[in-house]
């Protein structure tokens, strides 16, 4: 069994705080830490309580399985959405070419 991955954690702290529009700075002084912390917690150079991650998943408006799903053994939801967020902005030719490539991928990754 495996643990949090801090590193993949952090990466989707990062992605999910610049996708909300804030910095590191307007997060940490949010949840009460300080902005050195918050750099750490993005770079996976420290355990994060359970505690903070639910006030930064809150502050970001995710969920925590969001935040930890590349350390999850059994979990769907969040890859879903990032395939939605993802593919939100594709025409319909760039959706046709995924739709295909995804088909290949699946079919090659079950063989």
């Amino acid at each position: 069994m495996r643990g949090v991955d801090y590193e993949k954690m952090g990466k989707r702290v990062r992605q999910y705080r610049k996708k909300a529009g804030l910095t590191q700075q307007q997060v940490a002084e949010t949840i009460e830490i300080e902005a050195s912390n918050m750099s750490h917690i993005e770079r996976g150079k420290i355990k994060t309580s359970l505690n903070t991650i639910t006030m930064i998943a809150n502050v970001l408006g995710v969920t925590l399985d969001m935040l930890v799903c590349d350390s999850l053994d059994f979990v769907a939801v969040p890859y879903h959405k990032e395939f939605v967020d993802i593919l939100s902005d594709c025409n319909a030719k760039e959706l046709r070419i995924f739709t295909e490539t995804i088909q290949v991928l699946k079919k090659e990754l079950r063989a």
